[in-house]
């Protein structure tokens, strides 16, 4: 059986764009099975004391990060265009992911949406982008929609933003392994495959930093 490595995405970062244009291909070569596990950013912010993304918070870090993910994505021949809307309400986004699993569809949707949002400049929150999003990967609007309203959909999501804040996670892509290794950052993917694929044992660090 492959090792996994679960991938941990919010649909407004922008540099889980990056990662999503490639896990997949990435893990294939690695011999590592990737799980897409939606979640939301906004409880664990609030948790935090941010009421918006630390980008806004701090517009300085705002306007390095654009100017990186345009590097990037260059370098990767990826497209990228930041969407005027920012963070962009990504829930139901986040709730149509999870339902896309019943279609097996919840990588290729996702990536449609990224590729809306950060290829397109397109603002996400928009039922009609959303929907155009599944068409392009082949659903049915009207089988798969009416499912964002499913209890069972709510609380898959509720339930991975709340393991995720349980795993320490905070902030996005981020990546964790059988062994519940944490790693943060698309830069860091690499490494997350090679410990999916032979855990080390480390010696014990500090709870927490100074």
């Amino acid at each position: 059986m492959k090792p996994t490595l679960i991938f941990w995405y919010e649909f407004a970062s922008t540099y889980s764009y990056l990662t999503a244009m490639r896990i997949d291909a990435e893990g294939a070569r690695a011999g590592v099975a990737i799980e897409w596990r939606p979640f939301l950013l906004g409880p664990i912010f609030k948790s935090q004391g941010w009421t918006t993304s630390p980008f806004n918070v701090y517009p300085a870090k705002g306007r390095y990060m654009v100017r990186d993910i345009t590097r990037i994505a260059s370098e990767r021949g990826l497209p990228f265009r930041m969407p005027e809307t920012f963070p962009a309400n990504g829930l139901k986004a986040a709730r149509l992911a999870i339902a896309a699993r019943g279609w097996g569809a919840t990588a290729a949707f996702s990536r449609a949406v990224f590729e809306a949002q950060f290829a397109g400049g397109e603002d996400i929150s928009d039922d009609d982008v959303l929907a155009a999003c599944l068409t392009r990967v082949g659903l049915d609007p009207a089988s798969v929609w009416p499912r964002i309203m499913d209890d069972s959909v709510k609380a898959a999501l509720k339930r991975n933003t709340e393991m995720a804040q349980g795993l320490g996670i905070f902030g996005a892509p981020s990546f964790t392994t059988a062994d519940n290794e944490l790693f943060w950052g698309d830069d860091r993917l690499a490494e997350a495959l090679r410990w999916a694929s032979a855990p080390m044992a480390l010696p014990n660090s500090a709870d927490s930093p100074g």
